[in-house]
């Protein structure tokens, strides 16, 4: 059985989270952590299912998890991540924002036999769309993302639309192509940001709106045609399957160090 505590566990993916966790017979729920708890334990279905904390460090020493996940906020993620390093408490980490040096100086204080696993994305439609983008990559001439999430969200441009831009420059390096798309100069005067992030010479566009979960198109283009390749979660329990994939293959033990991204878990 893996003992699962959940941080951020009223939040609306923590929330999930909960759910996915009480729904697998191998599985169990050894609490949640969330400051703005008020109530004594994590209410299930109108039931008291484990103990609630307002404090990480707290639920660690008294819980013992297994593996701790994380669906926090921008902020707090980095810390968070430290504390469970202090604990030697694998983590899986669904929380963005975190950058390149930040995840590089992590990845040194990693303990032997610790995992900490970090995804842009969980959904396994977002993953392909990705892998995809790196081949159609190799044969265009141009590529703009645009994603679309719900106007709470607390970082843009988005993890998973960074993740792709950055793939699809990598992509370019590895076949010798050098691309792009007219930037920053061909904005006028006063409507400064219309080309988007400039992120390694992808445009990246992000939306917010209500009505969103996530979606994201990568546009690109050569002489004579486009080719759009779109993912779209219209709800937060398409993410599950894939934190309950991370889980599993951190509690397994059979990985160790800085995991990123979920491609790394799913045979291609």
């Amino acid at each position: 059985m893996i003992k699962v505590l959940v941080n951020g566990y009223l939040g609306r993916m923590g929330s999930e989270v909960v759910r996915a966790v009480c729904s697998n017979v191998d599985m169990e729920l050894a609490g949640g952590v969330e400051p703005s708890a008020v109530n004594k334990d994590v209410i299930f279905n109108g039931e008291a299912i484990a103990p609630a904390f307002t404090d990480l460090g707290v639920a660690l020493d008294a819980t013992c998890p297994d593996v701790v996940v994380d669906f926090t906020i921008p902020r707090a993620v980095e810390a968070n991540i430290y504390t469970c390093i202090a604990a030697g408490v694998s983590i899986v980490v669904g929380t963005t924002g975190l950058k390149p040096q930040q995840l590089a100086a992590i990845a040194e204080q990693i303990p032997a036999g610790m995992t900490v696993f970090v995804a842009p994305n969980f959904t396994t439609g977002a993953v392909l769309m990705m892998e995809f983008s790196k081949l159609a990559a190799r044969f265009f001439d141009d590529a703009e993302v645009l994603e679309f999430h719900h106007n709470r969200k607390l970082d843009a441009p988005s993890g998973t639309a960074l993740s792709t831009a950055r793939a699809i420059a990598d992509a370019r390096v590895k076949a010798g192509i050098v691309a792009g798309a007219p930037g920053k100069e061909t904005e006028s005067a006063g409507n400064e940001g219309a080309r988007g992030a400039n992120v390694e010479g992808v445009p990246v566009h992000a939306i917010r709106s209500n009505g969103f979960v996530a979606s994201q198109e990568v546009i690109f283009g050569s002489p004579g045609q486009t080719l759009t390749i779109r993912h779209d979660s219209i709800d937060r329990s398409s993410y599950m399957p894939g934190v309950m994939l991370a889980i599993r293959s951190v509690a397994s033990g059979t990985r160790s160090g800085l995991i990123v991204g979920l491609e790394n878990l799913m045979e291609f």
